[in-house]
């Protein structure tokens, strides 16, 4: 096989490699007690594709320099240049808006209902079988950097993966405290930039350059409390901020929406919480600060996205490696008066998605079909020439060939799902379906209306349809289309978990 890898390791013993292979076998076997039993068709390529998988947090998908509403201040070189020399996923979804459940179904390639990580709270069930692990079987070597958030208690090693850099829970945006390999090692600086120091540190010098590799590299930025590293603090501080206009507290906007909409914007996850601080004790900026601190952060998380390019370049990497970026969730910055995800509306649900492989994907190619974050693992797996059994019970379809530019027979329309939880109790159950043109909303578990919306008309969903005559054939059936599915598909059963941790209105008592 040809070399996969840097030609010069000055720093790195071969030993090291196959001791850390092994300790992934052992953990896999522990983990994972179906592992053994795994079954995987591999195609007889004769160079199979390194993969780098970048997933940021709360990176909305509009939020790109080359977007048409990006803030025009906004700059992010290197996500517009992944764009225009390879692919740009223009409808990205996810089928929940957390960040647990959202990377459980990157990972599993499973609605949130199979797989059963329904909140940030709930780690992985035993046995849980992650797309990395049909990688090493198939003779890949495999590193997860960063933010894994199945789970607060613990940052152990997970099966699928030969080399593991991560934390617990959420992490920190400065000096973060890392899990490699088992053992803990605190670093100064913006966490970011470690994880990236990290995973080019395993490129560079960790790897057996005889076998093609996958990277995870998963980021916390831009999570809330957004952070930008000390060098871009202030950056964007004269930069003018353009507010949505359904953020504006005015009958026009809330008049036709589900009360609970108007509601939420006084919650913790809303802008008139920035004015009262009724819920939490925490400082919040300013709407304008908020945002161009959202901005900077994604600034430097394009900065780091830049590094790993620039090094699969000019180490020669680049041209046998599919690199595929990702947001876990939306996040809406004042749109209906929230700044959060979890709800059905666009800025909550779409995701930024970009794909760059050289030979692989003709630059400036644009995928116009509905993707999601149930695709990923598919995808990435097709990539290298790998099929997981059937009873991997996969929910996604590889588009794959979309990338390369087919015509084929596609999805429709997504599917979306997110339970209520206790400790955000602000936004209900939420069932959703979204097709090209129309979107149905119900919520379970308050009194209130559902939603519906002409995306072609209305893009920033203001106008709630629910109760205009003329759509209620439409409305009925695009209803019943989703409880058709949702019942075929076994997501009818709600979990719930007995109540831990703080409530957000407890938050504010503790003073």
């Amino acid at each position: 096989m040809t070399d996969h890898g840097n030609p010069r390791r000055p720093s790195f013993n071969r030993r090291d490699v196959l001791g850390s292979a092994c300790r992934g076998a052992a953990a896999l076997a522990l983990f994972n007690p179906v592992g053994r039993s795994l079954r995987v068709a591999q195609n007889n390529s004769k160079v199979r594709r390194n993969i780098v998988f970048v997933l940021s947090d709360d990176h909305r998908y509009d939020f790109m320099g080359f977007m048409k509403d990006s803030p025009e201040f906004l700059e992010t070189p290197n996500m517009d240049r992944m764009a225009r020399q390879g692919a740009h996923l223009a409808n990205a979804f996810v089928s929940t808006s957390l960040c647990s459940p959202s990377r459980a179904s990157i990972l599993t390639g499973q609605y949130m209902h199979h797989h059963r990580i329904a909140d940030n709270q709930r780690p992985a069930p035993e046995g849980t079988v992650f797309f990395p692990q049909y990688l090493q079987k198939a003779g890949y070597q495999t590193a997860f950097v960063g933010k894994w958030h199945m789970g607060h208690d613990h940052d152990a090693p997970r099966p699928g993966f030969d080399h593991w850099v991560s934390f617990k829970g959420q992490g920190a945006y400065f000096d973060p405290t890392l899990n490699i390999n088992n053992s803990r090692r605190t670093f100064k600086g913006y966490t970011t930039d470690v994880l990236t120091d990290q995973a080019l540190a395993w490129l560079k010098d960790g790897r057996d350059t005889d076998r093609p590799f996958f990277l995870y590299l998963s980021f916390k930025a831009v999570h809330y409390p957004f952070q930008p590293a000390k060098r871009y603090q202030g950056r964007y501080a004269k930069a003018k901020v353009k507010r949505p206009e359904t953020m504006a507290n005015t009958e026009r906007n809330y008049q036709t929406q589900p009360h609970w909409v108007r509601e939420r914007r006084y919650s913790i996850h809303g802008v008139d919480h920035m004015e009262t601080g009724q819920y939490d004790n925490d400082p919040v900026p300013s709407f304008d600060e908020l945002y161009k601190q959202y901005c900077e952060t994604v600034h430097g998380l394009d900065e780091n996205l830049g590094r790993v390019l620039k090094y699969l370049d000019e180490s020669g990497l680049g041209k046998s490696t599919l690199v595929v970026y990702m947001g876990d969730n939306g996040f809406e910055l004042g749109e209906h008066g929230f700044y959060d995800k979890r709800d059905a509306f666009e800025e909550s649900i779409r995701v930024p998605m970009l794909a760059y492989a050289p030979g692989m994907i003709e630059p400036g190619t644009k995928v116009t079909q509905m993707v999601q974050n149930i695709d990923i693992a598919p995808t990435l797996l097709t990539a290298a020439g790998v099929q997981p059994p059937k009873e991997a019970g996969m929910d996604g379809r590889s588009f794959l060939p979309l990338l390369r530019g087919r015509s084929i027979d596609w999805r429709d329309h997504i599917l979306y799902e997110y339970y209520w939880e206790w400790n955000f109790p602000a936004t209900p159950t939420v069932f959703a379906i979204r097709g090209d043109r129309y979107k149905y909303i119900f919520y379970h578990g308050v009194w209130d209306h559902d939603g519906f919306y002409d995306l072609q008309t209305d893009p920033h969903e203001r106008h709630n349809l629910i109760n205009v005559p003329a759509y209620a054939e439409k409305i009925a059936a695009m209803k019943k289309q989703l409880f058709d599915e949702l019942e075929a598909s076994g997501a009818l059963d709600i979990p719930v978990r007995r109540p831990q941790g703080e409530r957000l209105d407890q938050r504010k008592q503790k003073r």
